[in-house]
């Protein structure tokens, strides 16, 4: 496969990613972060980084809303719940050092 190939494809692939985790707005940041180690705000500072390596000018607002499909804080406001003390403390397990 060639280089040009293959961006083509992992692009795809996160396009993908990005559209069903604006489509599980039930699945929580915390679930993500204690299931898999990283959760959407994980995937816009990558994003913001990519950008940042390449010179590439995008606010860190820009980077979220690219992930969340929206403005964060409307997402917030539209999505999130409170923590429970359970995720707090699964959270707090997973990422002792």
């Amino acid at each position: 496969m060639d280089d040009k190939t293959q961006t083509e494809l992992e692009a795809a692939v996160f396009r993908r990613l990005v559209e069903h985790l604006r489509a599980r707005t039930d699945v929580q940041n915390i679930d993500l972060m204690n299931l898999a180690g990283f959760c959407r705000n994980c995937l816009s500072n990558w994003m913001k980084d990519a950008a940042d390596e390449k010179g590439v000018p995008l606010t860190k607002d820009a980077s979220r809303e690219a992930v969340y499909g929206m403005p964060y804080d409307e997402w917030k406001a539209k999505h999130q719940t409170e923590a429970s003390p359970a995720q707090k403390a699964a959270l707090e397990k997973s990422h002792k050092h």
